[in-house]
């Protein structure tokens, strides 16, 4: 009797002590949802006043970009050259929306999805899907460590004529 005793205290104190070190986030899920959705929201807020330096701020120093018809970022110098072209395209206009946001029980992990409206001098016009998976670093701040999106708009026809 005495030796299941001592089992089950053990066993007890396993359970609470992984099952404390399982759920460290900084707040509840829903606050921590909000903190990705806020963190979000301010990155298309730079992007839309074209500040290249902020923009580039919100990825992690390891981030990877996957850009439509382009090849994979992975590096800080790549990215900021990728939003610089971007951001300097005449008549661009830029924004974002999450539509979707999850953040791991741990709080470390998250990702968004959502929608994007892109315009380049008032005429030509895109929208499409992006989805993110941020991380939250050292200092506590989300970063994003993965970014991908594409256009919903179908891909130009090959022409008929022969060269």
């Amino acid at each position: 009797m005495k030796t299941h005793l001592i089992c089950a205290g053990w066993i007890a104190s396993l359970v609470l002590a992984f099952g404390a070190h399982a759920q460290t986030s900084s707040g509840t899920p829903a606050a921590d949802e909000a903190a990705l959705r806020d963190a979000d929201a301010q990155w298309s807020k730079a992007a839309s006043v074209k500040d290249l330096d902020a923009v580039v701020s919100f990825y992690s120093d390891d981030a990877t970009v996957m850009p439509p018809n382009e090849t994979i970022v992975v590096d800080r110098a790549g990215i900021r050259a990728l939003w610089k072209s971007l951001l300097e395209t005449p008549g661009l206009t830029l924004s974002w929306k999450a539509t979707k946001a999850e953040v791991s029980r741990s709080g470390d992990l998250g990702y968004i999805s959502g929608t994007y409206e892109m315009t380049t001098n008032g005429a030509s016009k895109d929208r499409g899907k992006y989805l993110e998976v941020w991380e939250k670093v050292a200092d506590g701040k989300r970063k994003c460590a993965a970014d991908m999106f594409s256009s919903d708009l179908a891909f130009p026809a090959a022409s008929d004529q022969k060269k």
